[in-house]
């Protein structure tokens, strides 16, 4: 798809992730108070697993960056995400992990999440990022710092983030504004 995605119009992408969005809102479950009171949790998990759901999330996605020579998901949910989104541009796939789970050296960010702080975490060597193009998934933007950290990780080790996509933003939460200069798409957006 990757030579398929290049060539399509602006018209297209967005019939795309048109597609995907009915899918979203309809499968989409949303949880009160979870992980903690007062954030409404939404999880995705409905439309993962309903196979027509998942390939026009997919789908939609890799259409944003069909120029990325690397994908890059955060952990969790983005690492679904991102080896399907790497399968169909044909690139390969980087899991943004939490801190603590590679081994090092590793190249750490910490970031505020809207319920505590985190870190991420990618290799620090082993895999060439340097002059890589990257297009970054996750699953939702809140407060976007979880996504702002990963793009940093890469600027830090060289490469270049051409694109970010996710599947639902919650726009209330002013996450897109501590991105860089990257495209971003999403999915859905819920104000």
């Amino acid at each position: 798809m990757s030579k398929h995605a290049a060539t399509e119009s602006d018209q297209q992408v967005a019939e795309r992730i048109a597609a995907a969005a009915g899918h979203v809102e309809r499968l989409t479950r949303w949880h009160d108070d979870f992980p903690t009171p007062g954030v409404r949790f939404a999880d995705l998990t409905p439309v993962f697993a309903s196979s027509d759901g998942f390939r026009a999330v997919i789908e939609s996605l890799a259409a944003c960056a069909p120029e990325a020579d690397l994908v890059a998901g955060v952990d969790a949910r983005g690492f679904l995400l991102g080896a399907g989104v790497a399968t169909v541009l044909g690139t390969g796939v980087l899991a943004i992990r939490k801190a603590g789970k590679l081994p090092p050296p590793v190249i750490s960010r910490e970031y505020s999440l809207e319920y505590g702080a985190a870190a991420l975490e990618i290799p620090g060597n082993g895999v060439e990022l340097r002059g890589r193009t990257v297009l970054l998934l996750d699953d939702v933007l809140a407060t976007g710092g979880t996504l702002a950290a990963a793009a940093q990780l890469f600027e830090e080790a060289g490469a270049h983030v051409v694109a970010a996509a996710v599947v639902l933003e919650l726009e209330a939460l002013g996450g897109r504004a501590l991105q860089g200069d990257y495209p971003l798409t999403s999915i859905v957006r819920i104000s």
